[in-house]
């Protein structure tokens, strides 16, 4: 990760951000309406929850012998642990969800209770690919990633020209990878870089945290199981892997086309550390939405395929985004900023892997 501190936006044309804050604002304000959670939020998270914590309950007090009903309520946990992480902790790390602290906290600590760690991810998702979205080496989210691609920037290897191939089954190990690897590698990296002591946070406490939380997770989702299950081990742990697999996936399929897909750009710091675009535009620059009509996709990945309004005020939770967004998108066309979108989900993800093929090319043969 290289030194983000002495990275700089551009101070010019800071009135695009100033007018559409002051619209954004006027719409909640004219509206009476809270920019925090409502009652659609609380049944939706209500709902995620339970689309984990059923199958769960279900697995460990029925007495379920059938071993592909245990894989099935894996399966079924798989995608409700993605649920919870779209729709809930998502919002609750960023402040979004409640005015209230605690409120936010406690949902956000969802995060470890499904096997990550809330305190690595709002480093690494507020405060790095929030900021410095698509700079190489600042935004964890496109580099490095070693057997992928995912910016110009980055290395290339021979095997990436067939990434856009095989990337899709490495995105179903994102969330496994993060349980076992990064969260620890990533708290390191972050201690020694300083960014933890920049947050004023007990480095002991948080590692603390992490293992006690870490040992929770597998004692509840792996341990009780074996304990409880007239199963084999063998089996569990299928179903284990398949639950992280079917959330990574998910995870994966939602967050890439927002950023890494054609048309966005990677915006390069010049020689002093200076960016092109003030940190707004910048995020214009960077940032797709997709499927913005359909309403029950929108509901299920928590309003993630309005990226560009949840990059722009990621404090408003995102039940809102859908209306703010033609204020967002009418603001854009008036400054002549760019205002990225995809009509369908397939064919975000179409423009996902055409940009991972090209991005899988030797570089002097790439973007020719």
């Amino acid at each position: 990760m290289n030194d983000y501190s002495n990275i700089r936006f551009a101070r010019g044309r800071a009135e695009f951000f100033t007018t559409l804050s002051q619209r954004v604002n006027q719409y909640f304000k004219t509206n009476n309406i809270n920019k925090n959670a409502n009652a659609e939020m609380v049944v939706k998270t209500i709902c995620m929850f339970s689309f984990y914590l059923i199958p769960y309950f279900v697995l460990i007090l029925s007495g379920v012998e059938s071993v592909w009903m245990v894989i099935g309520l894996y399966a079924l946990m798989g995608v409700g642990k993605a649920g919870i992480g779209l729709s809930v902790m998502h919002d609750a790390n960023h402040g979004g969800y409640s005015a209230k602290l605690w409120v936010n906290k406690l949902l956000g600590f969802s995060m470890n209770m499904i096997g990550g760690s809330a305190f690595n991810w709002k480093l690494q998702h507020n405060v790095l690919h929030h900021t410095y979205t698509n700079v190489h080496e600042v935004d964890e989210d496109i580099s490095p990633r070693g057997v992928l691609r995912m910016a110009p920037e980055s290395k290339w290897r021979p095997m990436h020209q067939f990434q856009h191939w095989y990337a899709w089954f490495f995105y179903g190990l994102l969330t496994l990878v993060w349980i076992l690897i990064t969260d620890y590698a990533r708290l390191s990296r972050y201690a020694d870089s300083g960014l933890v002591a920049k947050q004023k946070a007990s480095l002991s406490t948080e590692w603390m945290i992490l293992i006690a939380t870490k040992i929770f997770y597998v004692a509840y989702v792996i341990v009780v199981p074996i304990l409880l299950l007239p199963v084999s081990f063998g089996y569990i742990l299928f179903g284990f892997l398949l639950m992280h697999f079917i959330s990574g996936f998910i995870l994966s399929i939602i967050f890439q086309p927002a950023h890494v897909i054609e048309g966005t750009e990677y915006p390069h710091p010049d020689g002093e550390g200076n960016l092109e675009n003030n940190w707004a535009i910048h995020q214009m620059h960077t940032t797709t939405n997709f499927a913005q009509k359909s309403k029950v996709f929108s509901w299920y990945v928590g309003g993630l395929n309005f990226q560009v309004e949840h990059h722009l005020f990621p404090q408003i939770c995102h039940v809102h985004y859908r209306k703010i967004a033609p204020i967002v998108e009418a603001t854009a066309k008036e400054f002549g900023i760019p205002y990225k979108t995809k009509r369908t989900f397939v064919i975000a993800l179409a423009a996902h892997w055409r940009l991972m093929k090209e991005l899988g090319k030797k570089p002097q043969l790439a973007m020719a």
